[in-house]
């Protein structure tokens, strides 16, 4: 591929691929020996960006990072602009991820992700998936008709927020389906709305009576399956295909060129940023960013009770430890807490509630390659792949691994890590709101996070915030700023934030209602029931009906 950079080749972190192309990986999502696909060098920024990319927009700042990673011989630099332009026309805020202030004296900011279509961060990159596949689809089915013409199946299962973000990525692609399972009852209802009035033709939503854990076996099953695989090509779109990731890089690069461009930044000053995170993709892209020359001082991890990633940073052991019974139960069911797999904890943030990250194993590659690569180039990546494929069996056989004390310490020279309880994630909704910050004031494009003067957070935006709080007592003012992310908007997790703010005078929840969701669950809903007990072949009997096969025009 000599018309391809390091950067814009690919590899499986476990070792079983090399030398692919970014349309081959987009497409695959997994790599055939179970791995995830990284490139095969991180790129570096380049010297012509010079300053000139502080001023860049958002738009122009993600088709630039984008070329690093995609050879113009697979996307051409126009039509990737256009893709670029139109995955983000949809969203609410001009500046597509606006930065916000929450406390001048503490420079504690906030990175405002949710102004797309779904109100979530995971719209910056399924908005970007969705066109990217469409492209790709119709480029191969150029001058097809008929029974020639390629058509991809994408299949997901669901706790809420994926689905939905999903959905909405690829409604209405072309020579695409998209069918989510999702458990019925265990969402919540702005969750389950956003994915059931989405009606068009190309988008299935499926309602199963059991757990997420049962979606999600549908899912592998449906993979494994040959005889669904014969007439329907799949697809996954959650957070292990690479391009989620590198659209998530944009919006470190455009944080940090906020601040450096405002009044608050001084010359020399350093920057953190505090990622609320469950399978590890957000702040993953955050370590990209990073290892591309992006000025990041620290990338400070925040878990919520499940804290495998925390327990992780402090220990060098990676390993499940699931829960049952009593001990289990937290959160609101109505907010989706009830829908996750045997062994979670149930809190306040169900978009975090995991028991292993999966994109974990990333950050394990490049670490392995770091601490442990010797020889060639070609043989470091060799040794890394190894490396990760004997972690990964000693998770699957025993429930954990740990590391040597030099794995730990590179791990560390970039991150950082805080565990946030229920109980603080409560109390920072709480003091966030009655301490009537600058965001309340400046926070533009969406309604929904001022109220009565104060400043409304969603509960995994809280676990960053609180985390940056504690990092603030480590790395202070004046020297150091903290960007924290703020993933959802605090309307589609509403029972945590009333708990939260119920008694405190002059706040009305209608008042954090964006019009968006006002009337949402009178809309008509496209939904079909499916029992569990009818098995795999009830469920390809439903794809057979519904779906088009792989040689049919959508």
């Amino acid at each position: 591929m000599s018309s391809h950079t390091t950067s814009q080749r690919y590899l499986s972190t476990r070792g079983g691929s090399y030398g692919l192309g970014f349309e081959e990986v987009v497409l695959k999502g997994l790599a055939s020996d179970g791995g995830l696909f990284i490139p095969e060098e991180i790129p570096t920024i380049p010297q012509d960006w010079g300053q000139d990319w502080l001023h860049w927009s958002f738009q122009e700042l993600a088709f630039r990072i984008f070329t690093l990673y995609i050879s113009p011989s697979e996307i051409p630099s126009d039509d990737l602009r256009r893709i670029v332009d139109k995955s983000y026309s949809s969203f609410r805020a001009p500046d597509i991820t606006p930065l916000v202030t929450l406390d001048q004296d503490k420079q504690l900011h906030l990175l405002e992700l949710f102004h797309g279509p779904t109100f979530a961060f995971k719209d910056v990159a399924l908005q970007f998936l969705g066109f990217l596949l469409e492209y790709f689809l119709v480029r191969r089915n150029e001058h097809k008709e008929g029974d020639q013409r390629e058509h991809l199946t994408v299949i997901g299962a669901t706790s809420g927020d994926t689905g939905s973000a999903a959905i909405h990525g690829l409604r209405g692609k072309k020579d695409l389906s998209i069918m989510i399972m999702f458990p019925k009852g265990k969402v919540s209802p702005v969750q389950e709305a956003q994915m059931t009035t989405v009606t068009d033709a190309n988008v299935h939503n499926v309602a199963v009576d059991g757990s997420f854990d049962d979606c999600q076996d549908f899912v592998k099953a449906l993979f494994g399956d040959s005889d669904i695989n014969r007439t329907h090509k799949l697809a996954a779109v959650n957070s292990i295909n690479m391009a989620r990731i590198l659209a998530q890089i944009t919006y470190y690069f455009f944080a940090y060129a906020t601040l450096v461009k405002s009044e608050k930044f001084k010359k020399g000053d350093k920057v953190r940023f505090v990622t609320p995170t469950g399978n590890f993709g957000d702040v993953l892209a955050g370590y990209f960013a990073k290892a591309m020359g992006l000025q990041i001082e620290r990338l400070v991890i925040s878990t919520n009770e499940n804290d495998i990633l925390h327990r992780f940073w402090q220990s060098g052991y990676y390993e499940k430890k699931p829960v049952h019974g009593q001990e289990a139960n937290g959160g609101f069911a109505e907010d989706g807490s009830k829908a996750h797999e045997d062994g979670v904890r149930e809190t306040l943030s169900p978009a975090m509630d995991i028991l292993v990250s999966s994109n974990f194993e990333r950050l394990l590659w490049f670490l392995a390659f770091q601490v442990y690569g010797k020889g060639s180039v070609e043989e470091q990546r060799s040794i890394a792949g190894q490396r990760v494929k004997s972690w990964l069996e000693e998770l699957k056989a025993s429930g954990g691994f740990g590391v040597e004390a030099a794995l730990l310490e590179a791990a560390k020279a970039d991150f950082e890590s805080e565990r946030v309880s229920d109980k603080d994630t409560v109390a920072t909704i709480k003091s966030t709101y009655l301490s009537k910050c600058p965001a309340a004031q400046t926070s533009k494009g969406t309604k929904g996070t001022a109220c009565n003067g104060g400043y409304v957070l969603d509960p995994h935006s809280a676990i960053g915030v609180a985390a940056a709080q504690r990092s603030v007592t480590r790395a202070p003012p004046p020297q150091t700023h903290h960007i924290a992310l703020a993933t959802a908007h605090p309307a589609k997790f509403s029972n945590a934030v009333e708990m939260a703010l119920k008694e405190e005078s002059g706040f009305e929840f209608r008042e954090v209602l964006p019009e968006q969701f006002i009337g949402l669950d009178k809309l008509p809903k496209k939904v079909t029931d499916v029992k569990k007990s009818n098995g795999l072949e009830g469920l390809k009997t439903f794809i057979r009906e519904r779906v088009p096969s792989t040689s049919t025009h959508a």
